[in-house]
């Protein structure tokens, strides 16, 4: 039963660092002349997804898939933004 567990964990470790090995850097492409606080919330969020790659490959496995899970959400947050951006310049042309 624990032989089974180990494995377990081992292929899940190995599964989410194949797939942050994909993950690529978030874009900063929100104008600050045009949306200061989107691209200000892009930086942080930019900053954030840096320190938490950092740390999952400092400590690769040790974070419980949650350094993983929160560089995904950080991800999604910058799309967010820069859709954010989006929608109002195709309001405001």
């Amino acid at each position: 039963m624990k032989k089974s567990h180990y494995l377990i964990v081992v292929l899940a470790v190995c599964l989410l660092l194949v797939g942050m090995s994909f993950a690529q850097r978030p874009e900063t492409d929100i104008d600050p002349h045009r949306h200061p606080n989107l691209a200000e919330a892009q930086h942080h969020v930019l900053q954030a997804y840096e320190s938490a790659k950092k740390a999952e490959t400092e400590h690769p496995g040790e974070y419980g898939g949650h350094a993983g899970k929160a560089i995904q959400m950080l991800d999604q947050a910058n799309h967010e933004l820069k859709e954010a951006a989006e929608v109002y310049n195709s309001r405001h042309k």
